[in-house]
C-alpha cells in the first residue's frame, strides 16, 4: 500500500472542505424537494437520508458550492459522482429495508454508500481505482459509517464470499448484465444497472430474480462511465 500514500495525500488535498457562503442544510433541504421529491421519489427512509448525508464533502473541494446542483461532478480518475436525482431514484429502486445487505459496484467518492447505510444494515462497496477506494474507505471511516465495507477489486465479479444480496446497485455502466452479479443476487432481490454502450446513453435497467428466475425493466435513459475492467 505505500506506493498509494502519495496519491491518498494529494486525494484528501483534493477533498478538503473550504467554507463558503450558504446553509448547507437549506442546500440539501431544497435538493431532496425539488430534484427528488417533485420528480417522483417517495420513499421515507430515502428521502431522510438524501436529506442527512453531506454530499459537499464527497465532492472535490473546488466545486462544492456545486454540491447540491442538479448533475454529476467529476471526482478525478475519469470518474463521477451521480446525480441527486439518480442517487435517489436508484436506491428507490431497489427497495432497501433496514434489515438489508447491499452490494455497491463502483464506490467512487463513497456517496451512493453513504445514502444505502443511511437505510440499511450493511453495505459493501467495490472499487477497482486504489486511489478512489481507499479514499471512500478513509472518508466513510471518518464520517462514522461503522457499517460500510469497502474492497479494492474488479466490481464485475460482485463480492462472492458475502453473497447473497438483498440489493445490488451498479454504478458504472455496462454492456451487459454482468451474471457473477445476477448469481450474488439473493431470491427476491433486485438490482439497478445502466445498460448499454458506454460511451452512449444507457437504459437503466431494474432486475428482479424470483424463483430463480430473471426479468428486466427499463426506467429511464441515463449516462454513467463505463464499468472499468480489472486486466
Amino acid at each position: 500500500m505505500k506506493r498509494h500514500l502519495g496519491w491518498i495525500a494529494l486525494f484528501f488535498a483534493f477533498f478538503a472542505l473550504p467554507v463558503w457562503a450558504g446553509d448547507v442544510v437549506e442546500k440539501r433541504e431544497e435538493m431532496v424537494r425539488r430534484q427528488i421529491a417533485d420528480r417522483g421519489v417517495k420513499d421515507p427512509a430515502v428521502l431522510k437520508a438524501m436529506r442527512s448525508v453531506p454530499r459537499h464533502l464527497f465532492v472535490p473541494s473546488h466545486l462544492t458550492s456545486e454540491a447540491y446542483e442538479d448533475h454529476p461532478l467529476p471526482i478525478g480518475f475519469g470518474q463521477t459522482i451521480s446525480q441527486p436525482f439518480i442517487v435517489a431514484l436508484m436506491t428507490e429502486l431497489v427497495k432497501p429495508q433496514s434489515r438489508h445487505k447491499v452490494l455497491e459496484i463502483g464506490t467512487g467518492s463513497g456517496y451512493q454508500a453513504a445514502v444505502l447505510a443511511e437505510v440499511v444494515q450493511k453495505v459493501l462497496t467495490v472499487e477497482i481505482i486504489p486511489e478512489l477506494g481507499i479514499a471512500a474507505r478513509q472518508r466513510l471511516k471518518e464520517m462514522g459509517y461503522k457499517n460500510v465495507f469497502v474492497r479494492l477489486a474488479d466490481g464485475y465479479n460482485g463480492w462472492p464470499e458475502e453473497a447473497p444480496f438483498d440489493a445490488i446497485i451498479v454504478t458504472a455502466a455496462a454492456d451487459h448484465i454482468p451474471p457473477p452479479l445476477i448469481a450474488q443476487l439473493k431470491d427476491g432481490g433486485k438490482m439497478v444497472i445502466p445498460v448499454g454502450n458506454p460511451f452512449l446513453v444507457q437504459n437503466l435497467v431494474l432486475v428482479e430474480k424470483r424463483q430463480g428466475k430473471v426479468t428486466t425493466q427499463n426506467i429511464l435513459p441515463v449516462r454513467f462511465v463505463p464499468l472499468t475492467r480489472g486486466k
